[in-house]
């Protein structure tokens, strides 16, 4: 962290002359490649209710967590999370319930526990409300490593899986017949998901985490022509938005996260209309 500081402290930037804004865009770097890529497959997988299912699970974590005592309850909400999307997979594939009705039941079971934990006893609400909005600004170099090597587990991932969790997302059958382990897959995407919401939700809030997993790639998909483009223009549209964001936020008072969620909406209308323009 030292030589990022001091790499930054050396450049005429007047905004990154503060620690806070340094670690916030190191955190930024590492979230931005995560949204970009689970974009992908999320849009292309039609999973955007359920990764907004995820960030419900990991608020109900953070307050099981507190309730516990726990003084970082942000592992507690990793840990219940992925537990979240596990039993989601195992309910999925053994049911013959459409996928959007299960995500439901799932979705509102987990507000309504979150909800219970929070105000257990009394307690007041107000005390998650960082949860809701998120506050980039704090982040500690302890969650920046906890992202940086979640970024470094999804690359080797995606290296791993990009074919066959996209033919998966596409045609389940297909990559059934073709000896992909559907149903292992879609579990270890859906705890890639569950891990990312949980470290990002007290960074950008919950309020607007699914709109930084959906956007990226609805923007890419508007404009990009083969599938290596839709992987890396939803990348750089994110870390575009990113930057943007987090410079607008300084300059203007704002939360981050909203700046961030609301440059990705412009990105989506723009390519849409470049799009309608080439037809």
């Amino acid at each position: 962290m030292s030589l990022w500081y001091a790499f930054w402290d050396a450049l005429p930037f007047e905004m990154l002359h503060w620690d806070f804004m340094k670690n916030a865009l190191l955190a930024l770097l590492c979230m931005a490649p995560l949204f970009g890529l689970l974009s992908t497959m999320i849009v292309t997988g039609r999973m955007s209710f359920f990764s907004d299912a995820l960030g419900h699970s990991a608020f109900t974590g953070i307050a099981i967590g507190a309730i516990c005592g726990l003084a970082s309850p942000t592992w507690a909400a990793v840990l219940f999370s992925v537990a979240f999307s596990l039993l989601f997979s195992w309910v999925r594939s053994r049911s013959n319930q459409a996928a959007d009705t299960i995500i439901g039941v799932f979705s509102s079971s987990a507000v309504a526990l979150g909800i219970f934990a929070a105000t257990l006893g009394g307690g007041s609400f107000t005390k998650y409300n960082q949860y809701l909005i998120g506050d980039i600004l704090s982040v500690t170099p302890g969650e920046i490593g906890a992202l940086a090597l979640t970024l470094l587990a999804v690359l080797i991932f995606w290296g791993l899986y990009a074919n066959r969790l996209t033919l998966t997302a596409i045609h389940p059958q297909l990559a059934s017949s073709r000896g992909i382990p559907v149903g292992l897959a879609q579990t270890l995407f859906a705890c890639a998901i569950a891990v990312v919401v949980t470290l990002s939700i007290s960074s950008v809030g919950l309020l607007i985490l699914n709109s930084l997993l959906v956007l990226p790639a609805a923007a890419a998909r508007n404009v990009a022509k083969n599938l290596q483009q839709y992987h890396s223009l939803s990348v750089l549209f994110a870390l575009a938005a990113g930057i943007a964001g987090l410079t607008i936020s300084y300059y203007f008072g704002c939360s981050a996260g909203a700046a961030i969620s609301l440059i990705l909406a412009f990105i989506f209308a723009l390519t849409f209309c470049m799009r309608k323009g080439r037809r």
